[in-house]
Order: structure tokens, then C-alpha cells, then sequence
């Protein structure tokens, strides 16, 4: 006699069919997420769920069943809850797809806080594709929101059902959600066969799946405890770089205007081999750098990670240093400080009036609340902004009209000012942008969108020349430190191929002064690390260093830059940290530092070390 469930009133199921229809759905769900994630490969889908790791793809088709459950108690109906949770995959799994074709890396459990920021969401993946996302996201949302509404009808041996249901996975999902718990069974399971690579979460997710690597990333402590930290410990290292700090040389010296420029995907596209053009996009930047201290930077990320580039240039902490799954510091770690040392709280402490400039809107990366842990004094976005110009077809302000604003606050003279300016201008996508496009490309690849970019970064370049010239006008000496955040993800397969991965990760940078006393001013190829921006500047400028700055400023002449996987020592990269007994000194005192302050207690803030 077979059992019954009611789902509408004139059509029944039999519970066999259900659970089957459960499982192929959870199952071709879990195969579409690892197709996406191997750049829409039926081979190598095929391969790794049925050949190379069964095991762990059954253990990922086990979470998504526990989700639709979920999905399914929630909403009282097998039906809308299996089409809500298929919408849902199927939204997961294009983003995966998008983000590894343009960034080369895949969608972490933070990147879903991004949902809510349309108008980059839309101009990202053009506006016909996120119409018709947001439309059946939309539509299924309320017919979801119905069958919740309507669910109150149901049996009361089928609410006791469906509330049971609820608390069960709802209890699972938080279990599955503690996976980074050594403890976690689900991990153990993953941990008998999986071969973890933290260091490349591309390689991460491929050798144990879209969900084993998405588990991975889950919430995690920052950094995981150094051996021998304490109170003493910290102690003795403050003391010890604190000791080696001088006095500046004119106490009374006034002090110095410092502007902080992040330009959005800001690089030499000539740097690159196989990539050439009829004139040179960076011109104007040049005739500033070649004048000045620069060099390459050191970008943890291709195509994105603005973010990530902006935490390590205003507090000086390296992202290599986290545990992989630190992810975004922006979202998740600095929102949950109350303070956190920066460039902004040393110069607060010095009397500078410190606003932070960002030509779009507030809720990126959360820069409102971390901007505010920070210690800034205002954020200026687009929509405060007094100038607002675009270029042509630009969606974005210009990267003018944002030096106009700084400009502007120069302008009070009776206060130092430190300026974070976060530029937009140059922002994908790279077509449509201009009318007339004065660059024109030779080598492989993606031609059109070169181009343009091309023409971007001119536009940008000749905007920071006259922004130079206009600051000499400042009465007070001015301080700038301008770099680009990443490349742009514009590069076909074959240009990115003729590279090694270092050249894909570095872009430009220089140090300004208007007095033009650099101490290293002449320098034009140095190799650095966003981190190193502010100690290398302070000490450049003969402004008061810190206890933390003359450590960094020690191990960058050791270690000049280092990311994850990229690590220059001795004049040559490597991809793993090989280190002399002085250098590893110098970087396991930075590492306990860093773990102090955010994951310890903060010992080192008693000890004046950053002030």
C-alpha cells in the first residue's frame, strides 16, 4: 500500500518518486555547479564526479540535499521550494562561471554579501543577462513568499511535518556551517580524501569541488595562533623595533599633506608580452614617474580584489598572512573591530583631518563601516560628491573630477589632510566607453576592449599629470602615493599564456612629493607590496616613523614584496617563501604582530607601537 502526500488538492505524489526526483535534482544541481566551475567542461565534470573524486561529490550532493530540504520546509511545497532552490544553483553557478572567466577565481560564501549592488551586478554582465536574472529571481521569490503565506493552510500532521523539517536542517546548516571546525564530521569525511590547496583557491576548488571548495571558505578565524604568542612575546618585539625608532630631525617642521590614490585596474597593458600599440597610453604617467620614486606593485589578484589591495595599503597587514579563507577583510574581519591600527589612526593622532574618496556608492565592500573603524572623518562618495563630470559614454566619474574634490579640500589650509581617494573611471566593462579611441592594439586577444582601455588609462594618466601640476600650487608640501589595484580581466587565454603569472599580477606605482625631497627619488623599477606604501613613504619623507614601520621597513628591504604564491627575495620570484634565518626573524615578528591585532588581543596597541 503506498503512501500518500498531498501536495496540491487535486494531484498526489508517492513519496519513492519524490525522493528520486530529490536526488536527480541535487545531483544534475551539484554536476551543473562543477561544470561552471571547470569553465563549462562536460569532461572534466564527468571525470571528477563519476572518476576522480566520487566521494567527495557525493558529499557535496549531501549539503545540497540538506539545503533543499530546508528550501522545501520553508516553503510547504515540494514544488516551489525544488524551483526556488533550482534558480537559486542555477544563479550560483553562471556567477562562478563569470567570476572565474573574468577574475580567474572562483565565488566564495562572502561574494553572496554582493547580491545587493544591481548597478555593478549590471554592468558587469550587461544589462539584457541581469534583466532577465532579476526578473526570475524575482517572480520566484513571490511564489515563494505565496506558498509560505499559503502553507499555514496545511494539515496539522503536515505543519508538525513541515515545522520538524525546518528545525532539522535548519540545525544541519549550521552544523555544515562550523566546517572549518577540526572537529566537524562532514570535514573529517572531506579531510580522508580531499587534498586541500589553500594557497590557490582555483586549485582548491577543482581538486574537491565547487562545494568542497565553498565549505572550505566558510567562516574561519583570520589567522591561526603563532607558536610562543603572549603578552611577552609582544612585548619584546615592540620593545625592540620601538628602541630603533628616531627622533625626526625638525620637530616643528609643518607637516605634510599625504594623498593615498588607488586607481581602478591602473596597469601598463605594454608590459605584457604580446601585447603592443601604435602609442603609449601611459605617456603622461611616465613623465610623472620617470621624475620620481616607482616601480611595479605587487597585486594579489587579476581582474578584481580591489578591496583586499586597499586593507593592506591603509593598515599595513598582508594578506598572505591570513588563513585562505579570509577572503575580504572589508567584509569579513574589519566591520567586526572596534579598531583596528591604520595609516588613518596614526595620522588622526597627528591632527590630520582624514576623508576618504570614492566615486560610487557606499555599501561597496562595506567601506561605510569599515571607513568608520578606520577612523576617517568623512567619506565622500557619488552621491556627496561636488563634482560629478563623466567622460563620453562612461558610466563612472571621472578620475578628474575626484582630483577636483581633493583639490578642494586642500584648499584648508590650516589642517594636514590625509585624502584615501578610490578611483572609478577605469572600471569594466571596457566597450562603448568612447566615441573615438586614439589606441589601437597589435598582438592576440580580445582587441576591442584593449583598445579601449587603452584609451581608459590615457584619459587617467593625462588626469593625474594635471593633478601633480595643480598640487604644486598647494601652499603646503603634499605627499601622493598612487597606484592601480589589479589588470584588468581583459587578456585572452593566448597573452596570458606567453606571461608568467607575476607579470599578470603587477601594475604601476609612484611616490610624489611636491617638494620633490624622496630619498629615493631617482628609483624607478622598485618591486613592492601595497603594505609597504605608508612605512616606505614615511621613511622616504624623513616623517616620524613607528615601532611597526621600521619592522616593515627592515623586512621589505629582505623581502621587497610577497603575496600568496608570489614571493620576491634575493632579485628573483618564487612561489613558495624561502627565507634566511634574519629574514624569517623579520617575518615571524610581522606575522605575530599581525596575528595580534586581529586575532589575539591586541597587546601591541598598549605599547605604543603604532603611534
Amino acid at each position: 500500500m503506498k503512501k500518500k502526500l498531498q501536495i496540491f488538492k487535486k494531484k498526489s505524489v508517492s513519496y519513492p518518486l519524490i525522493l528520486i526526483g530529490l536526488i536527480l535534482l541535487v545531483v544534475i544541481s551539484n554536476l551543473y555547479l562543477q561544470w561552471c566551475q571547470n569553465e563549462l567542461s562536460t569532461d572534466l565534470m564527468l571525470k571528477f564526479a563519476f572518476s576522480w573524486h566520487t566521494e567527495k561529490f557525493i558529499l557535496g550532493c549531501l549539503v545540497l540535499l540538506v539545503f533543499l530540504l530546508f528550501l522545501i520546509s520553508l516553503a510547504g511545497s515540494f514544488l516551489l521550494g525544488s524551483v526556488l532552490y533550482a534558480i537559486t544553483i542555477a544563479i550560483l553557478g553562471f556567477a562562478d562561471y563569470q567570476k572565474m572567466f573574468y577574475r580567474t577565481e572562483p565565488i566564495y560564501p562572502d561574494d553572496l554579501k554582493m547580491i545587493t549592488e544591481f548597478g555593478l551586478l549590471r554592468e558587469m554582465i550587461g544589462t539584457v543577462p541581469f534583466i532577465v536574472i532579476v526578473l526570475i529571481a524575482a517572480i520566484a521569490l513571490v511564489f515563494f513568499c505565496r506558498a509560505i503565506y499559503k502553507s499555514r493552510l496545511l494539515s496539522k500532521k503536515m505543519q508538525i511535518v513541515r515545522v520538524t523539517g525546518l528545525i532539522v536542517t535548519i540545525g544541519l546548516l549550521v552544523y555544515i556551517s562550523d566546517f572549518n571546525n577540526p572537529n566537524n564530521l562532514l570535514r573529517k569525511q572531506y579531510d580522508k580524501t580531499a587534498l586541500w590547496i589553500p594557497y590557490s583557491q582555483k586549485m582548491n576548488y577543482y581538486n574537491t569541488g565547487f562545494m568542497g571548495g565553498f565549505l572550505f571558505n566558510l567562516k574561519v578565524e583570520a589567522m591561526d595562533e603563532p607558536d610562543n604568542y603572549s603578552k611577552k612575546t609582544i612585548a619584546e618585539i615592540t620593545e625592540k623595533y620601538n628602541k630603533q625608532v628616531t627622533a625626526m630631525k625638525d620637530a616643528e617642521e609643518e607637516q605634510p599633506n599625504i594623498i593615498f590614490v588607488m586607481s581602478e585596474s591602473f596597469s601598463d597593458p605594454q608590459h605584457l608580452a604580446g601585447v603592443t600599440a601604435n602609442k603609449n597610453p601611459l605617456k603622461d604617467y611616465y613623465e610623472v614617474a620617470d621624475k620620481t620614486y616607482s616601480g611595479k606593485m605587487l597585486s594579489q589578484n587579476y581582474g578584481g580584489g580591489t578591496a583586499n589591495i586597499e586593507f593592506e595599503a591603509l593598515t599595513s597587514f598582508s594578506m598572505e598572512l591570513f588563513n585562505p579563507q579570509m577572503t575580504t577583510p572589508y567584509t569579513m574581519l574589519v566591520p567586526k573591530m572596534d579598531e583596528i591600527p591604520s595609516v588613518v589612526s596614526l595620522l588622526k593622532n597627528q591632527d590630520y583631518r582624514a576623508t576618504a574618496i570614492h566615486p560610487y556608492n557606499t555599501s561597496m565592500y562595506k567601506r561605510k563601516d569599515v571607513y568608520n573603524v578606520l577612523g576617517f572623518d568623512q567619506f565622500i562618495s557619488e552621491d556627496t560628491m561636488k563634482y560629478k563630470e563623466k567622460l563620453q559614454n562612461n558610466p563612472y566619474i571621472s578620475d578628474q573630477s575626484a582630483y577636483k574634490e581633493v583639490l578642494d579640500l586642500l584648499k584648508d589650509d590650516q589642517q594636514p589632510q590625509f585624502v584615501h581617494l578610490v578611483t572609478m573611471q577605469t572600471h569594466m566593462p571596457y566597450s562603448d566607453k568612447y566615441t573615438n579611441i586614439e589606441y589601437s592594439s597589435q598582438g592576440q586577444g580580445n582587441k576591442t576592449a584593449i583598445d579601449s582601455y587603452m584609451q581608459d588609462i590615457a584619459y587617467s594618466s593625462a588626469a593625474l599629470k594635471e593633478f601633480t601640476e595643480e598640487l604644486k600650487n598647494v601652499k603646503r608640501r603634499t605627499l601622493v602615493v598612487f597606484w592601480g589595484d589589479h589588470l584588468p580581466s581583459i587578456y585572452s587565454d593566448e597573452i596570458k599564456e606567453m606571461n608568467d603569472e607575476v607579470m599578470m599580477h603587477q601594475t604601476e606605482f609612484l611616490m610624489y612629493d611636491t617638494q620633490g625631497s624622496l630619498s629615493k627619488q631617482k628609483t624607478h623599477d622598485a618591486i613592492t607590496s601595497p603594505f609597504y606604501f605608508a612605512p616606505t613613504l614615511f621613511d622616504q619623507s624623513d616623517l616620524q616613523m613607528t615601532g611597526f614601520y621600521q619592522l616593515l621597513s627592515q623586512l621589505e628591504e629582505q623581502v621587497p614584496a610577497f603575496e600568496k604564491s608570489f614571493y620576491y627575495t634575493n632579485d628573483k620570484w618564487n612561489k613558495t617563501l624561502k627565507l634566511t634565518q634574519s629574514q624569517e626573524e623579520l617575518y615571524e615578528d610581522y606575522r605575530m604582530i599581525q596575528y595580534d591585532i586581529v586575532s589575539g588581543e591586541q597587546y601591541s596597541l598598549k605599547n605604543d607601537f603604532f603611534d
